[in-house]
């Protein structure tokens, strides 16, 4: 079991050290008798699989509280922006979604954990954390220190039927989308009563998220070094037609889906293929009190086209704001809340995806989870949104043209011109465009 214990020594050491200075930084000074700590997350499982792991903490920390604050997506981040520019300091940890990283990054308003953790003397295992996964929570993307920890190890997945693939002669996997293309119109046309595929084309994220696994393995851009908006390149384009004859295979009103309904048709049965998946939404595929599918449905990595594959991260992750009144506190918190030992628990629990290696690879928990060293693999090759400030931005402006494409206001090179257009104007505000 992991413990923080073994920190006590070296923490007398700095109690020792500001009895002879007379001085420690006050963010950093230790607090006397029972300490609460807040934590603001997104409601739902991420809560859920937090309070699985709480009787451990208690027992170990017994004069360090934890109260939990679960807010909705967009209030979540409403609530702690707010609390950060401010400098309130009502939160000592907060759950951040990957691609708010940047702002937050860019504004200084997140503790950097490597100091602080020098500082106090507690040593973090980075080697058993997914890159990936770690990457995501540096100041800059990937080479630069650590400012939050990944605690859910989200990553875009395929689901589709192995059994009618079999049937059909089929490869499994898939290796690229114009094989998933194939599959879905063979299956649609000799299975009644089941969908080619299932796919999220609901306005704004749903439809973005969709769409971005396709873009990337056809080599298609949204930025590039310069700053420059590519989403209407020959390949992004490519990319949209290919995208779009697998919307034809999918049931009627596929223009309004979500996860809700691509998890019904999954579930069901009506569906051969789930161009998309997240951990979330597959935990129970096996249980029969909820599945028809159950031993029918395989998990693979989403396939490549003119590159490789190219999943989609989206992993969560721990940070502890600058105005936090305890953060030694809330750092042995993210760095226990995040241990090997506790996302397997988490996993085992409640299915929430881990961002360790070992965890992935556990025996234990592939018994229950037989996905688990694929989605590993997954998270392993996947790739992030542009790592810009403005990506809420930018992302509505291509979910609003992929939905006019996707419901044929639009030609695929129309939408994405226009979206190109309003992509440019977007970074040309935020000062990231340097082209000519």
């Amino acid at each position: 079991m992991y413990s923080t214990r073994g920190i006590g020594k070296k923490l007398s050491l700095l109690l020792l050290l500001v009895m002879v200075t007379g001085f420690i930084a006050p963010h950093l000074a230790l607090s006397k008798g029972p300490v609460t700590i807040t934590i603001a997350m997104a409601a739902g499982y991420h809560v859920d699989a937090l309070k699985a792991i709480l009787k451990y903490w208690e027992k170990e920390h017994p004069d360090i509280k934890v109260r939990i604050l679960a807010f909705g997506y967009h209030d979540l981040y409403e609530k702690i922006v707010i609390d950060m520019r401010e400098g309130r300091g009502s939160y000592d940890v907060i759950e951040i979604d990957d691609p708010w990283m940047p702002e937050f990054c860019a504004a200084g308003w997140l503790t950097n954990i490597d100091e602080l953790a020098k500082k106090v003397g507690i040593t973090i295992n980075y080697s058993d954390f997914v890159d990936t996964a770690l990457w995501v929570g540096r100041c800059p993307y990937k080479t630069g220190a650590q400012y939050a920890l990944p605690e859910c190890g989200n990553v875009e997945l395929m689901a589709y039927r192995v059994d009618l693939f079999k049937k059909y002669g089929l490869p499994c996997p898939p290796k690229t989308w114009s094989e998933v293309l194939k599959a879905a119109e063979i299956i649609s046309k000799h299975e009644p009563g089941i969908y080619g595929t299932v796919m999220r084309g609901l306005r704004g994220n749903p439809i973005v998220s969709n769409f971005l696994p396709v873009f990337w393995a056809f080599g298609a851009r949204i930025i590039d070094e310069r700053g420059v908006p590519r989403v209407n390149s020959s390949e992004a384009v490519e990319a949209l037609k290919i995208w779009l004859a697998l919307a034809k295979y999918s049931p009627p009103g596929m223009s309004t889906f979500s996860s809700d309904q691509v998890k019904a048709y999954l579930y069901e049965g009506k569906a051969a293929i789930a161009t998309e998946v997240w951990p979330g939404w597959i935990g129970q595929l096996d249980n029969p009190e909820v599945s028809k599918v159950v031993g029918k449905v395989d998990i693979c990595v989403p396939p490549g086209e003119k590159t490789h594959p190219s999943p989609m991260i989206g992993v969560w992750l721990f940070g502890i704001p600058h105005s936090s009144k305890h953060k030694v506190e809330a750092l042995k918190f993210v760095v226990f809340a995040t241990s090997a030992e506790m996302q397997k628990i988490k996993a085992l629990a409640t299915g929430y995806p881990p961002t360790r290696k070992s965890v992935y690879l556990d025996p234990e928990v592939v018994k229950k989870y037989r996905w688990y060293p694929i989605q590993l693999k997954a998270l392993m090759t996947s790739r992030p949104r542009p790592r810009v400030p403005v990506w809420a931005e930018i992302e509505s402006i291509l979910g609003l043209y992929l939905s006019k494409a996707l419901i044929g206001e639009m030609s695929p090179q129309q939408a994405l011109n226009a979206a190109n257009a309003e992509i440019l104007e977007v970074l040309k505000e935020a000062g990231i465009y340097k082209g000519g």
